[in-house]
């Protein structure tokens, strides 16, 4: 399926037809997670434990940001 980038407002966006987004069992106000693969984009739902623990490791890397740094020297 081929779609087209179009301009949305103030914003730049993808609109995916009723069809895919009943075949992705996607509806409007779903998050997505879209990652750059070695043969093209992926789309995939986001994991709740794996986002979660992102959020901890960002934050505890903004709290130690000076001891992370000596360690890595």
């Amino acid at each position: 399926m081929r779609l087209k980038i179009k301009k949305i407002g103030n914003s730049t966006g993808l609109i995916l037809p009723k069809e895919l987004l009943q075949r992705l069992g996607l509806e409007q106000g779903d998050e997505v997670i879209v990652s750059q693969e070695p043969d093209g984009l992926k789309l995939s739902l986001p994991e709740d434990d794996f986002e979660r623990g992102l959020e901890i490791a960002r934050k505890a890397m903004k709290k130690y940001r000076s001891a992370l740094k000596e360690l890595a020297k």
